[in-house]
C-alpha cells in the first residue's frame, strides 16, 4: 500500500472518534429496506438463497474452502442471512471455535439463533448488527467473511472500521460479491449492485486492510473472491 493510501486508511479508521465529524453519507438509500421489515418471511428467503441456480448456493463448498479456518478459529459471517455458511463453519471451528452471525435483519438473527439451539451448536452466537456496524467485540475474530453482502454495506467506511476493530492482528477478510462490468453483467446486477471489484478493493484498502490476493475462483461465473489482510 502507498504511503498515501495509508494516510488516508488511518484518517479514515480515525474518523468515528473524532468530535464534530459529519456522519458518513448513504452510498444506497434503501438497499436493505426488506431486510429491516420486523415481518420478513425467513422461508421465503430459504427458497431464494438455498437454491441451485444461486451461484454461490451451488458452489458453497468451493467457496467454504477459500476461507482459512480450523479447529478454535473465530470467525464472522457477516450477512449470515439464512445460515447456509455459518453452519458450515461451525463445523469447522470445532468447540472451541466460534462463528459470529452477524446480520442486520432481525429475523434471520432470531432463525439462525433457534437453529443453533436445536442443532446444539454452542459455538455459534447470532449478532444483530445496525446499518452502520457489524457490532462485534473488538479483537474478537480471526477471520470476516462477507458473501454476496458487501453490496448493502449502506456506509462501507463506518462498516469497514467495525470490521477492523473486530479482527485481532494479522486477521483476514474475505469478501465475495458479484462482478460488475457494464456489458458483461445482468442488468439486475448493474442495477444492484453500486460498485465494482476495483471499487470494492480501494475503499476496503482505504479502511486499512492489505490485499493479499484475487483469488482465482473458475468455478464462479458471476461473483468473484478478494482475500485481505488487517494491515
Amino acid at each position: 500500500m502507498s504511503l498515501r493510501r495509508r494516510l488516508v486508511a488511518c484518517l479514515l479508521i480515525a474518523l468515528p472518534a473524532c468530535q464534530g465529524a459529519p456522519p458518513e453519507q448513504s452510498v444506497k438509500p434503501g438497499i436493505n429496506a426488506d431486510f429491516l421489515d420486523p415481518q420478513l418471511d425467513v422461508a421465503k428467503y430459504e427458497q431464494r438463497f438455498e437454491v441451485e441456480s444461486r451461484e454461490v448456493f451451488a458452489h458453497r463448498a468451493q467457496i467454504a474452502g477459500l476461507v482459512p479456518l480450523g479447529e478454535g478459529t473465530a470467525v464472522a459471517d457477516v450477512g449470515a442471512g439464512t445460515g447456509l455458511f455459518t453452519w458450515m463453519f461451525a463445523g469447522k471451528v470445532g468447540d472451541r471455535g466460534r462463528v459470529y452471525a452477524v446480520d442486520i435483519a432481525e429475523r434471520f438473527v432470531e432463525h439462525i439463533g433457534a437453529g443453533a439451539g436445536q442443532r446444539g451448536l454452542g459455538n455459534v452466537i447470532a449478532v444483530r448488527c445496525t446499518e452502520r456496524s457489524a457490532e462485534l467485540p473488538e479483537a474478537s475474530v480471526d477471520v470476516v467473511f462477507v458473501c454476496d453482502t458487501y453490496h448493502h454495506f449502506e456506509y462501507p467506511q463506518s462498516t469497514l472500521a467495525s470490521l477492523h476493530r473486530a479482527l485481532r492482528p494479522g486477521g483476514q477478510l474475505v469478501i465475495v460479491d458479484f462482478v460488475r462490468e457494464p456489458g458483461v453483467s445482468r442488468p439486475w446486477i448493474l442495477d444492484h449492485v453500486r460498485a465494482g471489484m476495483d471499487q470494492v478493493q480501494a475503499e476496503v484498502e482505504a479502511a486499512g486492510f492489505r490485499l493479499a490476493a484475487r483469488e482465482p475462483t473458475p468455478f464462479l461465473k458471476e461473483n468473484y473472491c478478494l482475500r485481505f489482510v488487517k494491515a
